[in-house]
């Protein structure tokens, strides 16, 4: 999704800004901004601090990698004056588009910015090795000013990056990266002149060129990294459709923007047209392609009933969908937020590196200060210490250290994302570096949660009751129970509830009716001789019971078998019976299982697990999981989980292969070994070269060549995190040998 910013507004218009905004809750809404002039963690702690600062804003987050501000404010409070706070703090700031698409001027600027700096500094540096090799002053002198003649239109040109940057920075009251550049090219600019001026056998001209052209490979390498390591957002955005053709009461057909169609309209879909909303089929059958939203190649039938997310493409057949989610809380615009929020999580070393860097410039200004005092009241030569002074400044600016740590979290975020794992946070790829155990749920995780009755004996009287109720459910044993009967039409429930963990409850012509686990449905006495997990119960007294089948999923084998190779123990929580969890475990290698758990007991023995510093990983579908996956280190969730399940989940994986999470795990690890690489190597470069500057042994030429080569360093380091492999499908990935099930997840 490309960041296209509106015009500049001088003054904000408070309509427009309305408009821009993503409505949350009745009195919530969030605004996104493009800051372009943002470069470092000094910008982005800066910005967040005078947003939050506002009235009513309740929010404020920056993206460092898309140089994008999400601010989250109340309407109660007024509009607050978002865009004039940001330009009072020197920030240039624009409404966002999300739906246009415009050329990348920014990536223009910089490659012609480059290209002219590239050229100047390769004419420069041949007449200075003529300077070098021993030419007479005449010929010194002349070579000096042609070279000041190509220096001086290249800062100007190439060189107003920095300078404006540093400019609205010093204009603001605070300092970033640009402002130690800036003074350095200057410095050193104005030193070669003088001495050119005054026939002084040494000019500076091409440390001056030769440093804008490093920092703008740097500059632009960093902008190509990002839109590259954002291609998946982007492939997803353009996926969403501009609207939809909606079927109106009258009878007639108009097609609508996106974020005009509300819930419970309905939408006609024609073949070769992708879903552009959530969705259930109200009339058609086809067939869909479902790879952007699970990744499994084999084309899935669809028919009435049939559940749609936004993004599935259809293939043939005319399908009536009545909408079920609006555009801006569709599938594909939750995981464009997931996408983007991985990229702007605070994680521990990237708060770490925003601090460092947001001290690092003055930092820089008293070294350089203090190199050139030093020097000049022990020499008394202020050309020889301002030289010094200049080498300090440019050698040790902190590119490499602001780059440490996104460069290597987007790399990850587009590595994953590649396997079909979008993050939510940021932070969570830390946290799932740390885990020590690996806690998975059953019923719809480890097994493919497509139950089947295999027995069943209820009584005839009450038979409909059973079936009406099961269909109000989402739960997979209330599914299976549904699809084992007739659906009725004559049966009429009052005071319908469903109870996580227990079952289902409803009143009929007097009588309490439940479904769901014997302990609770049943009267004690009752409940204690009971064999089935699942019972029907009339006013506490049984009524009928069922026993199911569930199939593992074929890669659960292998999944447990690559998480055991990574060190990890495994542990299985399940509300089943414990027959059917001990079929399960044993058949996939797991030693550790709870049976019988209510949503709770998940939640306390995650308590547990950390009380003795064990820090987990659920994985979970969310039907009765979202607790556990709330309450766990960090959590896993499939993308075609329960809502409440995505919704607590920190990571949401594609498709039905479990071995994408042990293949998270290694991206994580590998992320958090480059993130510590990364933090040393720019560290420990300032390390070495600050002393070697102050001592007088670096000169500009080296500084800049040097700094430059950091910051390159950084970057090619970031790109090792491997490419995780492609999940291989298999079209009997529908399960293995059924495993018995029971009531509960």
């Amino acid at each position: 999704m490309d960041d296209i910013a509106q015009p500049t507004l001088a003054r904000q218009s408070v309509d427009e800004l309305v408009l821009a905004s993503r409505v949350l809750e009745d009195d919530l809404l969030q605004t996104q901004l493009s800051v372009p002039t943002a470069h470092c963690g000094g910008c982005m702690a800066k910005i967040e601090r005078v947003l939050t600062g506002l009235e009513g804003v309740a929010s404020a987050r920056v993206n460092l990698s898309t140089r994008r501000v999400t601010v989250t404010w109340r309407r109660a409070g007024g509009v607050p004056p978002l865009l004039e706070t940001l330009s009072g703090a020197g920030f240039e700031a624009n409404l966002l588009s999300m739906l246009e698409d415009r050329p990348d001027n920014e990536k223009r600027r910089l490659i012609l910015a480059t290209a002219v700096s590239g050229f100047a500094a390769m004419n420069i540096m041949l007449l200075s090795v003529s300077v070098w090799s021993g030419a007479d002053a005449g010929t010194r002198q002349l070579f000096h000013l042609i070279s000041a003649l190509l220096a001086l239109p290249t800062v100007v040109y190439s060189g107003r990056i920095f300078f404006q940057s540093a400019w609205s920075a010093l204009r603001a009251g605070h300092t970033n990266m640009d402002v130690p550049i800036s003074i350095g090219i200057v410095l050193a600019l104005a030193l070669s002149l003088f001495d050119t001026l005054h026939s002084g056998p040494h000019a500076y001209f091409d440390a001056v060129v030769t440093l804008i052209f490093f920092l703008l490979i740097g500059r632009t390498l960093d902008h190509l990294m990002r839109d590259k390591a954002r291609s998946a957002v982007l492939g997803l955005t353009r996926m969403m459709p501009a609207g939809a053709k909606v079927l109106v009461p009258d009878g007639s057909r108009a097609f609508l923007p996106l974020d005009q169609i509300a819930v419970g309209d309905v939408i006609l879909l024609a073949p070769g047209e992708r879903v552009p909303l959530d969705g259930i089929v109200l009339a058609g059958e086809g067939d869909v392609d479902t790879a952007a939203v699970t990744g499994e190649a084999m084309p899935v039938p669809v028919t009435s009933g049939s559940r749609l997310l936004s993004g599935m493409l259809n293939l043939d057949g005319s399908l009536e969908i009545r909408v079920t989610n609006i555009s801006a809380r569709s599938f594909l615009s939750e995981m464009v937020r997931m996408m983007e929020a991985a990229e702007q999580g605070r994680a521990r070393y990237r708060r770490l590196a925003d601090r460092a860097a947001a001290y690092y410039s003055p930092i820089i200004h008293s070294l350089a200060f203090a190199a050139f005092a030093g020097w000049f009241l022990a020499s008394g030569d202020w050309h020889r210490s301002l030289t010094i002074a200049i080498s300090v400044l440019i050698i040790t600016c902190p590119c490499a250290l602001g780059l440490a740590i996104p460069m290597v979290q987007m790399v990850a975020a587009k590595r994953l994302f590649e396997r079909g794992i979008a993050l939510k946070d940021g932070s969570a790829l830390e946290r799932l570096a740390d885990i020590d155990i690996v806690v998975f749920d059953k019923t719809g995780t480890l097994t493919i949660g497509d139950l089947r009755v295999t027995e069943s004996e209820i009584d005839r009287r009450y038979q409909k009751v059973a079936l009406e109720m099961a269909s109000r459910s989402e739960h997979p044993v209330a599914r299976a129970i549904a699809a084992s009967g007739e659906h009725p039409s004559n049966i009429v429930l009052e005071g319908f509830s469903e109870l996580p963990g227990k079952g289902l409850e409803a009143s009929s012509e007097g009588r309490k009716f439940r479904l769901g686990r014997a302990d609770w449905a049943l009267a004690a006495r009752d409940a204690a001789k009971n064999r089935f997990s699942t019972v029907l119960s009339v006013d506490g007294e049984l009524a009928g019971h069922f026993a199911f089948s569930d199939l593992e999923k074929t890669s659960a084998r292998e999944t447990v078998r690559q998480i055991n190779d990574l060190g990890l123990p495994l542990e299985l929580l399940s509300g089943d019976r414990p027959e059917a969890v001990s079929a399960l475990a044993a058949s996939i290698g797991i030693s550790q299982f709870r049976a019988g758990l209510l949503p709770q007991q998940k939640v306390q023995r995650l308590e547990v697990l950390a009380a003795r510093q064990g820090k987990a990983m659920m994985v979970g579908d969310g039907l009765n999981d979202g607790p556990a996956l709330a309450a766990a280190h960090v959590s896993m969730a499939p993308s075609n989980a329960a809502d409440i399940g995505r919704a607590a989940a920190d990571v949401v994986f594609f498709g039905q292969d479990l071995t994408t999470i042990p293949q998270a795990i290694r991206v994580a690890r590998k992320t958090r070994s480059l993130v510590r690489q990364n933090l040393a190597l720019s560290v420990g470069y300032n390390l070495l070269v600050i002393p070697i500057a102050l001592a007088g042994h670096v000169s500009p030429l080296l500084a800049a060549v040097a700094m430059s080569l950091s910051s390159i360093s950084v970057v090619a380091n970031s790109l090792r995190i491997p490419r995780p492999a492609k999940p291989r499908f298999d079209p009997s990935d529908r399960g293995r040998a059924p495993i018995p099930a029971g009531a509960a997840a």
